[in-house]
């Protein structure tokens, strides 16, 4: 069974960077398309990224794109995320989640097309 464990939150900055890992166990994350989330207070979760079981396809949203980056590290079974010129609309738990659809080339950014989820790690971004 797949477990998912994010790590890397921490307190940073405005315009600092942080990296987020997603580490999988009981299973190997190539098989699967990965989607990363956040969650702030008074707000409704929200896809950050995603990306397909190939890394055919890689995704973001307006808000976070050019300063977020999704990658694989199939080796380490691990999907990070970059996260550069933090603000503190940026803040909130961010997720990674998982699902075997997407047949190697699609990713979703609809939290319901996950299946696995893992704990959510905390990111601060304040001065």
């Amino acid at each position: 069974q797949l477990q998912l464990v994010e790590s890397g939150g921490a307190l940073v900055r405005p315009g600092g960077s942080l990296t987020l890992s997603c580490h999988a166990s009981g299973s190997s994350l190539e098989n699967y398309a990965i989607g990363w989330f956040r969650h702030a207070p008074g707000k409704e979760r929200e896809v950050v990224s995603c990306i397909s079981a190939t890394s055919y396809r890689k995704w973001y949203p307006d808000p976070v794109k050019d300063r977020f980056t999704i990658a694989r590290d199939n080796a380490a079974n691990t999907v990070d995320l970059q996260m550069s010129s933090l603000q503190p609309e940026d803040t909130g738990v961010y997720y990674c989640a998982a699902t075997l659809n997407g047949r190697g080339v699609l990713c979703y950014a609809n939290d319901y097309d996950y299946q696995d989820w893992g704990q959510g790690t905390q990111v601060t971004v304040s001065s």
